[in-house]
């Protein structure tokens, strides 16, 4: 009996390939026998450079960069075999980890390390870069990539912007006849787990700002620099970035890199599936088993379980979510077409004490889905003739 194992990671507890172990000790305790097949999965967030160093045939080659404040850093970069296409992940780069919670402040970091790693990327004559961008610190509409890149942003009096959240609304003119001639020979993705729009309501900085550290006053300030920069993107490009969905992820970074780079925003999900070679994974599977930190409404926005579910529907095979925790929406899996939607805490307790417990938990969580699903398998033998 085949089963394959493809959680997102728990954010804040464990990663995707800790899951993915701890789901597959537990059944293995249930059905020894069990052929398990893990596939530690992301989607676009945190932790997806993690799921890319599992591919077959990925090198690491750590690079010099800068985190969002200016500081040197060494960041890792994923070369796929052929060595044609790279992986950066914004967040180890500009990513809202690198700081602590005193120096978070959209107005005064920038993706300037994305930039870095992009070049060198370049320099090893890769053909096609995919950026994974959740978790950032940023909130500059990628401006402190391109600036890397050969762009350059100036305000009223003709002076050069460094590119950070700050810069937004003293940009006034841009110019990018200096960008590096090889970014028009590479194909640009960038993998987004949200669809929000550049600005406005739901767009990056009132939605996402807050998190990075913003007050009031300052998401106000960022909003409309987002506007400015928009305008300006349109003039200089025509590219109306308000009407292109992912636009506003990573602090604008979607839209920057969508009109200035050339970059097609893709699912970051379905991108990974590809990758991973899923669909040719679970030919022959009997189970799959997913999970995340907590599964909601907006799990359906593209988030991992939903991405596997939509794969095990068209192939027949059932599928469980195990999840840390069920929020409003969740139920919305089940009408979907999930086998199966379970939440891993077995008490009540604090969120700090779960979290703490995470592996103990989903292995458990999964020996008892493991135990179920061998007496369903033995009924089923039991009912043919």
């Amino acid at each position: 009996m085949k089963i394959i194992v493809a959680p997102d990671a728990f954010k804040g507890s464990m990663s995707a390939v800790q899951a993915a172990r701890a789901i597959e000790r537990g059944l293995k305790r249930a059905m020894p026998e069990a052929e398990i097949v893990r596939c530690p999965l992301a989607d676009g967030g945190e932790g997806t450079l993690d799921v890319f160093r599992q591919t077959a045939g990925s090198t690491e080659c750590p690079v010099p960069a800068v985190d969002p404040l200016g500081r040197s850093l060494e960041a890792p970069l994923i070369l796929l075999e052929g060595g044609d296409t790279a992986v950066i992940e914004l967040a180890r780069t500009a990513g809202l980890d690198l700081l602590s919670p005193k120096e978070r402040n959209p107005l005064r970091t920038s993706t300037a390390g994305v930039g870095m790693q992009i070049l060198r990327a370049l320099d090893k004559g890769v053909r096609t870069v995919i950026l994974t961008i959740g978790g950032s610190a940023t909130n500059d509409g990628g401006m402190g990539m391109i600036r890397v890149l050969g762009g350059r942003f100036l305000d009223g009096d003709e002076h050069e912007l460094e590119g950070t959240g700050g810069d937004l609304l003293r940009v006034v003119h841009m110019d990018l006849s200096g960008l590096d001639s090889r970014i028009a020979q590479t194909e640009f993705k960038v993998l987004c787990d949200v669809n929000n729009p550049f600005y406005g309501p739901r767009g990056a900085a009132r939605v996402y700002a807050p998190q990075k550290g913003a007050d009031a006053h300052t998401v106000e300030e960022l909003d409309r620099g987002l506007v400015q920069l928009a305008r300006l993107i349109q003039e200089k490009t025509g590219v109306d970035l308000q009407k292109l969905p992912g636009a506003g992820a990573a602090g604008g970074f979607g839209g920057g890199a969508a009109a200035l780079l050339g970059a097609r925003l893709v699912s970051g999900i379905q991108e990974v599936l590809e990758i991973s070679g899923f669909e040719q994974m679970i030919e022959g599977g009997a189970l799959v088993l997913t999970g995340e930190g907590r599964t909601d409404g907006q799990t359906l926005e593209g988030k991992v379980p939903y991405g596997v579910l939509q794969k095990t529907r068209e192939a027949g095979i059932p599928m469980v979510v195990l999840s840390g925790s069920l929020g409003e929406g969740a139920n919305r899996m089940l009408d979907a077409g999930a086998a199966g939607l379970f939440s891993i805490q077995r008490e009540p307790g604090t969120l700090e004490s779960a979290m703490s417990r995470g592996e103990e938990l989903l292995e458990d969580a999964a020996l008892r889905i493991g135990v179920l699903f061998r007496e369903l398998m033995v009924l089923r033998e039991q009912e043919r003739p």
